[in-house]
């Protein structure tokens, strides 16, 4: 038995969906297809019930679910616990969190709270929000910072962990001042005069988030630039390129000097929430007072 085979049978268990699943698997449908297969066959019964849509787990699939769940992430333990103590190596607390989330949020957190706690070690995996859900999901991290949004809808099954909701963000659409001047830039653009945007790639959070806030609304975007990063397109919007909708934690500073300026009225400006969640039962003494202090 392969432990991809659990992995797998985590990911169709939550997304039930075969072609969700391999992407986020990052695997070919008909590979994916036969390991799930692999895996009923080890077991000795069907997991999935393929005769609906969307597909749906069996009554044995859905007993075996907290078990393959409970499973990667013991198995995934007790690996960085081995590979830790033959490096002889201080335990880690493990966050995983979208880069903007890790350079702009966590950061300074975490520089406020090792000045405190000197001997506290941190390792930050920034990856996509479907990756940082997955470590959390299988045991790769103890705390995930995760984005959440009224009109979009969680990725992460919240019912298995806790959640602390840290404080609000907001994605706010800002161009450079000299720019927005020299053009005449305005939200919502005419088709005379469209504005230049540098957009996320769709498939993001962030990128949800911005088409849900653009929403049926007539404008004039003229679509310029694409990049999953914040940080990336903060740095084409400071050159001049056009407009973006950036998190106010990363561009204060260059609100308050003016080098950016705020386009459009409040209803062109999103409101997330930055939550951090955890499994208690897996977090040490260190864990804990993170958890207690953050």
């Amino acid at each position: 038995m392969d432990i991809n085979w659990l992995r797998d049978f985590v990911c169709l268990g939550r997304t039930l969906n075969f072609t969700r699943a391999a992407e986020e698997r990052n695997i070919t449908q008909s590979a994916f297809s036969r390991r799930i297969k692999s895996l009923e066959n080890w077991i000795g019964v069907p997991l999935i019930d393929r005769a609906t849509y969307p597909v749906r787990l069996s009554e044995a699939g859905q007993h075996f679910l907290p078990v393959a769940q409970a499973t990667v992430a013991e198995l995934t333990d007790a690996r960085q616990s081995i590979r830790e103590q033959a490096r002889g190596n201080a335990t880690f607390q493990r966050f995983a969190a979208l880069h903007a989330i890790s350079v702009n949020f966590l950061q300074p957190r975490m520089a406020a709270f090792e000045r405190q706690h000197p001997e506290v070690r941190t390792r930050v995996i920034s990856d996509s929000l479907t990756a940082c859900c997955q470590l959390l999901n299988e045991g790769g991290c103890e705390f995930l910072l995760y984005y959440r949004h009224q009109d979009v809808s969680p990725i992460l099954d919240e019912t298995r962990f806790v959640r602390k909701d840290i404080c609000d963000e907001r994605l706010i659409p800002v161009a450079q001042h000299a720019a927005a001047s020299r053009y005449g830039w305005a939200l919502p653009g005419t088709p005379g005069r469209p504005v230049p945007y540098l957009s996320y790639d769709p498939n993001t959070f962030l990128g949800t988030v911005v088409d849900q806030t653009i929403g049926s609304r007539k404008t004039a975007l003229d679509l310029r630039y694409m990049d999953a990063l914040a940080e990336a397109l903060k740095r084409r919007t400071l050159t001049g390129g056009g407009i973006a909708w950036l998190p106010e934690f990363s561009i204060r500073d260059e609100l308050d000097s003016g080098e950016l300026v705020r386009m459009g009225g409040r209803d062109w400006t999103a409101t997330m929430t930055i939550s951090l969640f955890c499994s208690p039962e897996r977090l040490d003494k260190m864990g804990q007072m993170i958890w207690d202090q953050f």
